[in-house]
């Protein structure tokens, strides 16, 4: 090997070190700049916990199926106990006149519990019981018949009380009601779909000791239809990404910082903002595959129908994505990469507002229990 090969090799293995050092100065790089984005000493109101970044009144409309970008669419003194108040003699009742046992009026009992079936929302079956009929039997029976197709089924009890409930195992029921949900997101509730259950339940009313009721198909499938149309029409999302603006962000120390953040990870894989009652204001997505060591975007999904608008949703996931972008060194963008102003997102709020209107004016308030059940 003469003098110029082993120069060659020489400057050759210096080349080498020098990229694998570059490499992982890279790394040690932003590995650094995402612990010091979210060090204590950058702590701010927006990221402290979760409960506030919840409770922020801050400022894209788009639907789960499918999902739009942000661009295209808030002390009094008492007597002592044993002193009497004198009473006038002529004031005094006559003793003929003293209220007697059998003038007491008894208090009015509670009112009954009415059934937790929705009218507008299930196909209701009454079953008239020919003898009351145990818990344990009715669970018994339909313990296979807990959907139809992909819609829920429920069957409810009146109990001796007068009060619906589901039914539950140690209670004795006088009638039942079938409830099947007329619509789901998939669809609503098919002419198939609605002999089947009608067949389900003939076959089991002997057994049971029960005539049902059956509403006309008809009737329930156009019910089902209208259904399903307000559920498209209310199935809406809203999207926000921040993207990062040069090395992307490590997962093994992205995940971690934005769990220290108020954000929680749930048994799916996603990371959710609690809203301190057991719900969620918006998620976080990093966008990333299982075998992705690193990303360049995440992007918060806000399930606009489920948050009540109260909480102010929109807002909240908005000055969470500014924090994110602002200690990151990332900046907020649409679905097609273009920058949200402010005056982008006031407009965007705007419309939510609007939304959220239309969604009473149906009925169906953000964030009630009857939008989750239809979209939760």
């Amino acid at each position: 090997m003469n003098e110029l090969q082993t120069s060659l090799i020489a400057i050759g293995g210096i080349i080498v070190v020098g990229v694998l050092s570059y490499n992982k100065w890279q790394e040690w790089r932003a590995k650094k700049s995402v612990d010091n984005a979210f060090s204590p000493l950058h702590e701010d109101v927006l990221m402290g916990a979760p409960e506030i970044a919840a409770q922020r009144h801050e400022p894209v409309m788009s639907s789960e199926v499918p999902v739009t970008s942000a661009a295209s669419f808030n002390e009094a003194d008492s007597p002592l106990p044993d002193a009497e108040p004198a009473v006038p003699a002529e004031a005094q009742a006559p003793e003929s006149e003293a209220v007697t046992g059998e003038d007491f009026v008894p208090p009015e009992p509670a009112p009954a519990k009415p059934s937790p079936l929705d009218a507008d929302f299930d196909c209701i079956i009454a079953l008239a019981l020919d003898a009351p009929v145990r818990g344990e039997k009715i669970k018994t029976l339909f313990h296979a018949l807990r959907l139809v197709g992909n819609k829920p089924l429920q069957i409810v009890g009146l109990t001796k009380e007068g009060n619906w409930e589901a039914v539950a195992h140690g209670s004795v029921y006088q009638a039942l009601e079938v409830g099947v949900q007329l619509a789901s997101r998939s669809g609503p509730l098919s002419e198939l779909e609605y002999s089947e259950l009608v067949t389900s339940l003939n076959q089991m009313m002997d057994e049971l000791g029960a005539q049902p009721a059956i509403p006309d198909m008809q009737d329930v499938i156009g019910q089902a239809r209208e259904l399903h149309q307000l559920i498209q029409e209310f199935d809406a999302q809203l999207s926000i990404n921040v993207q990062a603006s040069s090395a992307p962000w490590l997962l093994s120390t992205l995940r971690p910082a934005l769990q220290r953040q108020g954000m929680e990870l749930r048994p799916d894989g996603r990371l959710i903002m609690p809203d301190g009652e057991g719900g969620m204001l918006f998620s976080l997505h990093t966008n990333t595959s299982q075998t992705d060591e690193s990303s360049k975007l995440m992007t918060l999904l806000l399930p606009v129908p489920l948050v009540s608008p109260q909480r102010n949703g929109f807002g909240a996931m908005t000055a969470f994505a500014k924090s994110l972008a602002s200690r990151l060194s990332g900046k907020v963008v649409d679905d097609s990469g273009q920058l949200l102003s402010d005056a982008a997102l006031e407009e965007i709020a705007a419309q939510v507002e609007s939304f959220y209107q239309a969604m009473d004016a149906a009925g169906l308030a953000g964030g009630s229990s009857r939008a989750q059940r239809l979209f939760g």
